[in-house]
């Protein structure tokens, strides 16, 4: 009987260490972690959901993702890294394929991962001019972090409203 609690309390902590994963291991694994459920959640959203916004003038489904592709874009170049060929603005409109807004998170998010990976210390504490302030370059990788978060609970609150449920908690029923 003991065995049996321990086997229920050992596969309990790990299906709970599963839903974590990434969590508390630095910035590299939550940026993982963040971005890998935003785009969890979009590959579960249904194609014709894509369009769906709460109001005349915010920002559909996949405008939302798209500005978190192209922010994370344009916040890495403000860091210096090269901006993919044809990326301009007003991609956050015109791509509404899910696939193509997907591919276009997928590809941002390892952009960053990738940068942040080869970024050193020193790197990290050297200040760029970015708006109308200067800031360091840790400074923007948490701001890309935080804004992607930011962005994941617009689009939990969007799935929730057209009856999507976000995959990572329906594996935890």
């Amino acid at each position: 009987m003991r065995n049996l609690v321990l086997a229920t309390l050992l596969a309990s902590a790990c299906a709970s260490a599963q839903q974590y994963e990434g969590l508390w291991q630095g910035y590299g694994p939550e940026w993982d972690h963040a971005m890998s459920q935003m785009i969890r959640l979009a590959e579960a959203t249904p194609q014709e959901k894509f369009d769906w916004r709460p109001a005349a003038g915010v920002r559909s489904f996949s405008e939302v993702c798209m500005h978190v592709a192209l922010s994370n874009y344009m916040l890495l170049g403000a860091v210096g890294v090269t901006q993919p060929t044809g990326l301009h603005g007003s991609m956050e409109k015109s791509v509404i394929v899910k696939s193509d807004v997907v591919e276009w998170l997928k590809r941002s998010t390892d952009a960053v991962r990738l940068a942040h990976a080869k970024a050193t210390p020193a790197d990290l504490q050297r200040r760029v001019k970015i708006s109308e302030t200067t800031a360091t370059i840790e400074g923007i990788y948490l701001r890309i972090l935080v804004h992607a978060n930011e962005h994941m609970g617009q689009l939990i609150a969007y799935a929730r409203t057209i009856g999507v449920v976000p995959p990572w908690t329906e594996q935890s029923k």
